[in-house]
């Protein structure tokens, strides 16, 4: 049996020609019928914002942030929640980042991997503020400092439910 977990989809900002589509492709990505409820994005003009709570099985994190990833003029987060034996997740894409990926804890803290903080502390033996920039790099911190405005703008807005079919 396929283990179900929930996440969320925060589209932070789109042009409106686009949102058939993003509901079309994220629906797809978890087969879901999929229909947003799209507001004005404040923080951008001519944009608009969503946020969509989904339940599927573990793994469809990864295929809704897929789904999207590359489209112009898209800001996007995915998260998704640990279920047994599988990580949580969380996805964020701006057009001028690309995509970060993040393995997330119960609470949704960031994992750095081992390894990644290996990595970190050698390549910054000798300049401690090497060490601040690649934590900021494993952490994600460029993509949290380009979405945060977005995440404001979009407080208090309703969230709707996409389950998978079947």
């Amino acid at each position: 049996m396929t283990e179900m977990t929930r996440g969320v989809l925060f589209v932070h900002s789109a042009p409106r020609a686009l949102c058939p589509h993003i509901e079309w492709a994220a629906g797809g990505a978890i087969d879901a019928h999929a229909k947003f409820a799209w507001a004005p994005q404040p923080a951008a003009p001519g944009m608009v914002r969503a946020e969509v709570a989904w339940q599927a099985p573990a793994g469809s994190g990864a295929r809704i942030a897929s789904a999207l990833r590359g489209w112009d003029n898209l800001r996007y987060e995915v998260t998704e929640e640990p279920s047994p034996g599988v990580d949580g997740g969380r996805w964020s894409y701006t057009p001028d980042l690309g995509i970060f990926h993040a393995v997330t804890d119960v609470h949704g803290n960031i994992l750095v991997p081992e390894d990644r903080i290996r990595q970190a502390l050698e390549a910054s033996a000798k300049d401690r503020s090497r060490l601040a920039e690649e934590m900021s790099l494993a952490l994600g911190q460029a993509w949290d400092n380009e979405l945060e405005v977005f995440r404001h703008a979009g407080e208090g807005a309703p969230v709707r439910w996409l389950h998978k079919v079947g």
